[in-house]
Formats: C-alpha cells, sequence, structure tokens
C-alpha cells in the first residue's frame, strides 16, 4: 500500500490497519529478510500517514502500532525482573584442543543417555559483542524486554528496545504461540557506532569507547528518546519459556521458525558437522571479521538436537551442550600494585590482582582474576611485578603470564590466607579441588544475602514473599545477617521498610510462621551446604535420620550414605565443623523449626521404589517440586531426561519432547491423574 493508493471513502479504522500491516510488512523485509521493499521517503510518508489517523482518532491507537515505539514519560528507574527462565552463560574454550575435549565430552555424555550420536551436527553462529537480552512475547504481542542481569533476575529495559525498529512489537504468522521468551544480542553497527561518536564530538558531548558499550549504556537510559537516538539493531538466537506452541526438533529449525514469526536472526549461522566443521566455520568467520558490519568476539556452537540438548542438560549456570570459541584475546602489559583475596556469594575466596591501570580491549583495567590458589601459585604473580593481561570480551580480564626479566629482587611470594578475609572462619580446600572457600556459609558477610535467598527460596524453607528484593532490603538495614535473624523480624520492624505496608508486613510473618514446619530433607538442602542439593540432601535424611547424628558423623560414615563420596563427605564435615553455623542451626530450632523423623529406608511396600521416573509438561494439582518431592519419598529416582533405563514418564499438559522420546522406546506413560492415584491423593 501506498499513500496515493488509499481509498477516499475508507473508514479511519480500516485505514489504520492497512497501513500497520504495510508499514510491518515494510519493516519484515527490511530487517529480517534485508530486502528493502519501498523507498525510505515512501515508508516515512506511511507512517506520517498512521501518526496523523491516530492522533485524529485516539481510540483506535493500541500498544504495537508502529508508531508507539518511542514512548512520552521517561522512567524513574529500572525495575527487577525475573526471567521465566534463566539466561545462561557459556563456557568458553580458546584453541583447537578444548574445543574437541568439549565435543568428547558430549559424545560421552550422550552415550551414558543411551544416545548413540556419531558426528554430531552443531549449529554455529558468531559471538556477538553487544548486550544480551529476554524478550516477552504473549499472544503475538511484546510485552516485556530485560537485560540479562545475573542470569535470573535482569532490569526492565521495555521501553528501550521498543524504540529498536528490528525488534517487531507484534509478531507475524496466523499461529502464534501463548508466551514465547526469546533472547537476543542487542548491538551497535560499527558504522552506527562511529557516526553517532562523530556527531557527539561535534556537540562536545562524551563518546563511546567501543560498540558494546554503546548498545548496553543506551539500554539503561531512562529516557527512551535518548535511546531511539541510538543506532540499535538486534539478532535473536534462542529461547526461554515456551507455551502453547509445539517445538521443533532442532536449533536449527528453531532459528527458521523465529524468522518467519519476524525475529531478525544472523545471516551467517551454519549447520556444521563435527568438530571439523566447526573449525571450517571458526576459521572462515575469522576471516570475515574485520569486514562483518557488527564487533565479534568468537564463534558459538549448539548442539542441533533439541532432545539431545536435554539429555545433556547444564552444569551450574552454563548449558553442556553449547560452548563459545573465542578469538584470540587482546593483551596488554602492566604492573601489579596489590593482590587481595574477595569471597564470593558461594565462599569461593579468589584472588584479585590490582594493577596499574592499563587500556586493553577498549577498555581502562585496574583488576585482574587470578581464579584460584593453583592458578596463583603456577603463575606465582608477586606484588610489583610485570604482568601480561589478557581481555576477550569479558568484564574481568586475567593474567596471562609474569614477566620474570622485570621481576624486583625483593618481590616476594604471597602468601596463602587460612582465614575468611571478611569473617576469619576457617578457609576449607578439599583435596584435588583448586578452589578454596570459607566454611561458615550461614555466618560469612560475603555470603549473606545469597544464603538468606537460599534458605527461603521454594525448594527449601519455601518462605513466601522472602523475595530477592526484599532480602537485600533486610541486609542492609540491619535486619537480618543470618537465616535464623528472619525468624525474629517483628512487624514493628518490618513496616519501617519501604513499601513494605502492615498488610504485606503480616502476610510475610505468617508465611514465616507456616514455614517452620518443614521437613528434614529441606531443611538440610537450606543449609546452603556445598554440593548438597535435593537429591543429596535427600540421601543425607534417608540414611542419616537425625540432624544431631548428621552434625557429628565423620567423612567414613558420610561416605557410607549411597552416592555420597569423599568430595561431598568433606564438604559436609567442614560445614557442620564451624561453630558458627552450628549456632545459626540451633537458633532456628530454638525458634520452632521442627519436622516429623523421617523413615530411615525407603518404603518397601511402594511398587515404584527404584524405578526412574520422568515428569514432562505442566501438572494442574501439584508443582513439579512438589511431585518429585512425593515420588521420591516413596523411594523413586527423578530424572531429568528421558532414555532406555527410564521406567515410566508423567505427562501433564503440554509435554513436548520427552513424551515422544518415551513413545519411540516404548517406555510406560502415565497421565497426572495416575500420579495421583499413586500419592493417595485422588481429584474428584
Amino acid at each position: 500500500m501506498t499513500v496515493k493508493q488509499r481509498s477516499a471513502s475508507s473508514d479511519p479504522a480500516s485505514e489504520v490497519r492497512s497501513l500497520r500491516a504495510a508499514i510491518e510488512e515494510h519493516n519484515y523485509a527490511y530487517y529480517v529478510l534485508d530486502r528493502p521493499t519501498v523507498a525510505d521517503a515512501e515508508y516515512d510518508r506511511l507512517l506520517r500517514r498512521l501518526q496523523e489517523l491516530e492522533a485524529a482518532n485516539p481510540e483506535l491507537v493500541t500498544p504495537d502500532s508502529p508508531s508507539q515505539r518511542v514512548g512520552i514519560t521517561p522512567a524513574s528507574e529500572l525495575k527487577p525482573v525475573t526471567h521465566l527462565r534463566a539466561m545462561l552463560s557459556l563456557e568458553n574454550c580458546f584453541n583447537e584442543e578444548e574445543l574437541a575435549a568439549f565435543d568428547r565430552r558430549v559424545l560421552t555424555r550422550l552415550a551414558a543417555a543411551d544416545i548413540e550420536a556419531g558426528t554430531v551436527s552443531y549449529v554455529a553462529e558468531p559471538k556477538l559483542d553487544g548486550a544480551a537480552v529476554s524478550f516477552l512475547y504473549e499472544h503475538g504481542a511484546l510485552k516485556l524486554a530485560a537485560t540479562r542481569g545475573d542470569g535470573t533476575t535482569g532490569e526492565d529495559v521495555t521501553h528501550n528496545v521498543r524504540t529498536i525498529q528490528a525488534v517487531p512489537l507484534r509478531l507475524r504468522g496466523p499461529q502464534l504461540p501463548a508466551l514465547l521468551e526469546v533472547r537476543g544480542e542487542v548491538y551497535m553497527p560499527r558504522a552506527g557506532f562511529e557516526e553517532f561518536n562523530r556527531q557527539a564530538v561535534k556537540r562536545g558531548e562524551k563518546t563511546f569507547v567501543n560498540p558494546r558499550n554503546a548498545a548496553a549504556g543506551s539500554l539503561r537510559q531512562l529516557d527512551p528518546k535518548l535511546a531511539a537516538a541510538r543506532p540499535l539493531d538486534v539478532f535473536f538466537y534462542g529461547l526461554g519459556e515456551v507455551r502453547g506452541w509445539a517445538l521443533p526438533a532442532t536449533h536449527a529449525d528453531v532459528l527458521m521458525a523465529l524468522r518467519a514469526f519476524g525475529l531478525k536472526t544472523s545471516p551467517d549461522w551454519e549447520l556444521v558437522a563435527g568438530i571439523q566443521g566447526c573449525l571450517a566455520y571458526y576459521s572462515n568467520i575469522g576471516r570475515k571479521r574485520p569486514n562483518l558490519p557488527y564487533d565479534i568476539d568468537g564463534v558459538v556452537y549448539k548442539v542441533n538436537d533439541l532432545a539431545w540438548q536435554e539429555a545433556l542438560g547444564f552444569v551450574s549456570r552454563a548449558p553442556r551442550w553449547a560452548i563459545a570459541h573465542k578469538f584470540p584475546a587482546q593483551e596488554e602489559m602492566t604492573e601489579v600494585l596489590g593482590i587481595e583475596f574477595q569471597v564470593g556469594r558461594t565462599g569461593a575466596v579468589t584472588p584479585v590482582a590490582r594493577l596499574k591501570p592499563t587500556f586493553v580491549g577498549g577498555v581502562t583495567v585496574s583488576n585482574a582474576t587470578l581464579h584460584n590458589f593453583d592458578e596463583l601459585s603456577r603463575k606465582d604473580v608477586r606484588v610489583g611485578d610485570t604482568v601480561v593481561i589478557r581481555r576477550a570480551g569479558d568484564v574481568i580480564p586475567e593474567v596471562v603470564q609474569v614477566v620474570s626479566a622485570r621481576r624486583p629482587k625483593d618481590a616476594v611470594p604471597v602468601a596463602v590466607p587460612s582465614k575468611c578475609p571478611v569473617c576469619a572462619s576457617e578457609v576449607v580446600r578439599i583435596e584435588g579441588e583448586a578452589i578454596a572457600r570459607c566454611s561458615a556459609g550461614l555466618f560469612c558477610p560475603a555470603q549473606r544475602k545469597e544464603t538468606i535467598r537460599h534458605f527461603a527460596s521454594r525448594a527449601a524453607m519455601d518462605i513466601e514473599g522472602l523475595g530477592e528484593k526484599l532480602v537485600d532490603q533486610l541486609v542492609d538495614a540491619g535486619l537480618v545477617s543470618d537465616p535464623a535473624d528472619v525468624y525474629g523480624l517483628t512487624l514493628e520492624r518490618l513496616v519501617e521498610l519501604e513499601r513494605m505496608g502492615e498488610k504485606s508486613a503480616k502476610n510475610l510473618l505468617d508465611a514465616l510462621e507456616k514455614s517452620k514446619r518443614t521437613t528434614f530433607v529441606r531443611f538440610l538442602y537450606a543449609l546452603g551446604i556445598r554440593d548438597v542439593g535435593e537429591a543429596t540432601a535427600l540421601a543425607l535424611a534417608t540414611h542419616i535420620g537425625s540432624l544431631h547424628e548428621l552434625m557429628d558423623a565423620d567423612e567414613q560414615r558420610l561416605q557410607e550414605v549411597p552416592d555420597i563420596g569423599p568430595v561431598v563427605a568433606g564438604h559436609v564435615r567442614a560445614f557442620f565443623a564451624q561453630r558458627h553455623n552450628r549456632e545459626v542451626i540451633r537458633r532456628l530450632l530454638k525458634q520452632g523449626v521442627h519436622w516429623p523423623r523421617p523413615r530411615v529406608t525407603a518404603p518397601v511396600n511402594s511398587h515404584i521404589a527404584g524405578k526412574q521416573i520422568v515428569l514432562t509438561g505442566t501438572l494442574t494439582s501439584m508443582s513439579r517440586d512438589e511431585a518429585k518431592a512425593k515420588l521420591r519419598a516413596l523411594g523413586a529416582k527423578v530424572a531429568g531426561s528421558v532414555s532406555k533405563k527410564t521406567d515410566i514418564v508423567i505427562a501433564g499438559e503440554n509435554p513436548g519432547s520427552k513424551l515422544d522420546k518415551a513413545v519411540s522406546l516404548g517406555v510406560t506413560v502415565w497421565e497426572e491423574a495416575e500420579l495421583l492415584r499413586l500419592i493417595g491423593e485422588e481429584r474428584p
């Protein structure tokens, strides 16, 4: 449709619909297909006509109209957003040997899941040096956009993302997902970055150091008009939570489906076969890198088969089915001014080199990680040394090596601390591990917020209302310093907090009281002992029925528990050996936390004892965590993926690929009603 083609007799509503459809088609052709269908002047005339009609007929304005990209009122703050599914980080590799090791791990884990892969097909994509963003579409309409943040919680940047022309406000297609959480990389093209800086210089304003900082800084503007003035672009590369849409079988199919929805994907991704295909792609994209219109710092390889991805699973916050192959890093030399030890939220004690500020990789670097004590010893970094530092798109650079020829004569080796630099508790290092940790998990201030968040989480003490933001407030206000303190909160102190009314405070106190009646398994998991997840907590509670017996158990006794090896036994023993941790536990029990004594062995009368069960889809009668707990209480083993070893698959609503695989393998499939009959909770 052109402006001249519109009918004089057409009513405003139909003309608005036609204009929006035409503009959306032109946007799709320009941004997704890279094949413009009209001249810029004609596109501008269509948009102006739409704006005129909407101004004259404000009742026709909708949030997803192309005219509504830039909001009028700046945001007062960037609000926190919890991703429906965590935005995972990627493991890195820097050479052919490390990539080959990744490929071997993939094959080994697939074989363990009874999958004969042969040569693995990977999707290879350029790794953009931009800002990762999660976009949430509901029934095709853009509702929310958030930064990665810590992977679980980011910041709401919807007002700025709407200004990016390549981000559709409404998806294309007749059958759209009820909910689509899609991940993308927002970036600033090189040409746009250079022009923006040229104009900034003319205006006497501050320039950006590199396109990555420009993209990230633009997203965090409070006024969307500022973001709209910056030449941002986006590539979509993957999915988070999806509802009401049957997932394709492969990642390549996902990318093509995203493109059909009107979401711009990288034109340079390829499907490659095995390690040699990955290396050929890496070499080819490396040659093209200087001429690409955007910055990249490596290549990402993802196992193409989505069922295989599920079987491979995750480790920590990284998927086992993907890896980033980074380009050779930028390096520089500088001087070590000091070495300090930082304590992370999980208690890891990390040596950090304080450096003479040096410009490298587009930023000024004054700190560099030494990773762990093994690295510190191996590289023998000392105060006063001249060192080579490397930055490859990472926020914190690393020390590569010491320039021995420039070492001062009075430089002495760095002493490793035996006490935590924050709380003075013992630093424990399990034999065979490179990482040392503060052992005062329930006491150490450096671990305080993360410890309390974990303690209150749904799978732990399940304290409804005690979320991340409130934990931050309570700790920052000095009201809570360990998990036991939360049970000492009062109505008077809570209502003094910002945005905490009397009703909310009463609800939290009720939730705290309710949480006091728990289970031994939940309590053990809530303590946050290193490597003691839900399954390990269940094993400990099942085979050592008393908390006091567990606290006094030596490592030999702990290793008598099935699936408990020397590493986990060492973590458990080190945790309970700390006086601070025992004191917090004593206070928790004194404040009324209690549970029924668990059965020491799995019930022998359960016909599912020892069977491997997989849950898939959405359960309507209970949460997935509740179902797992009930099945484990009956002696079943709950697994995350379907294999030949699976005995039963329980399918809820929208079960996905796990059900398909179960059927293909001949695995017994139960509906939710059969689960309810098994656990004695039939619904009428």
